[in-house]
């Protein structure tokens, strides 16, 4: 039975899994899952995932949610991925699970919540929050001060040093390409004081190319979209 890949290719973990599995050659069917239109609050979609979230995953009898839980597990089953991705050593596994149990509260929350309170909250239906973002962006300047200082020291190309990206380098990574949403003048304060992380952004995308650049058009469609509503409203 193909592995299948639950997914909204607007939704950051979505694209890391897509991309995780296009360049390592894995077999498998993505089903899309369209956030907008609520398909993930469908019955038959809970039935999958009880959270009612993407991404997930069903390979034969198991049912698996979580993004990093998925990438760990598609990682270890599948034959012929790359060490690099998720090291068989117990100490350099170890420090990647570190990173994405960081990414979650930290990188992971400063990202959605600003986009949200700042872009995306009247495409759902809710009320931008401007005390959410404001807190949302010190979260995320705070986040990426802490990834260049702790794992891209010196000139690290990836994080901790690896000569090759892991699973964290492209959950992470996928994660700060939402900020292709944001409003330029955002991006160019929250971002540009970070060129390490510009750096990085652009060494994962080169790693993974041409799916990375593929599996992010839908992201970059929805930017277009964005831009021409906004510059309609008075």
């Amino acid at each position: 039975m193909k592995l299948k890949v639950y997914a909204d290719r607007l939704s950051q973990p979505s694209r890391a899994i897509i991309i995780f599995c296009k360049i390592n050659g894995i077999d498998f069917e993505e089903v899309s899952v369209d956030l907008v239109k609520g398909e993930h609050k469908l019955p038959e979609y809970k039935d999958i995932n009880p959270m009612a979230q993407v991404p997930a995953i069903v390979d034969e009898r198991l049912k698996l949610s979580e993004s990093h839980a998925i990438l760990r597990y598609i990682a270890e089953t599948s034959p012929g991925v790359a060490d690099h991705w998720y090291p068989a050593d117990p100490s350099s596994r170890a420090k990647v699970n570190s990173i994405l149990d960081w990414h979650h509260s930290n990188l992971r929350l400063g990202s959605v919540t600003f986009v949200m309170n700042t872009v995306l909250a009247p495409i759902f239906g809710r009320t931008l929050n401007p005390q959410a973002s404001t807190e949302a962006e010190k979260l995320l300047s705070s986040s990426f001060s802490n990834i260049e200082f702790m794992w891209l020291s010196g000139d690290a190309n990836f994080l901790l040093g690896n000569p090759h990206p892991s699973i964290a380098d492209l959950s992470l990574v996928c994660e700060i390409m939402q900020s292709e949403l944001w409003h330029d003048k955002d991006r160019e304060r929250i971002l540009e004081p970070h060129p390490k992380i510009l750096q990085w952004v652009e060494n994962v995308k080169k790693a993974t190319n041409p799916y990375f650049q593929d599996v992010h058009t839908a992201l970059y469609k929805a930017k277009e979209m964005l831009k021409a509503k906004q510059s309609k409203s008075p």
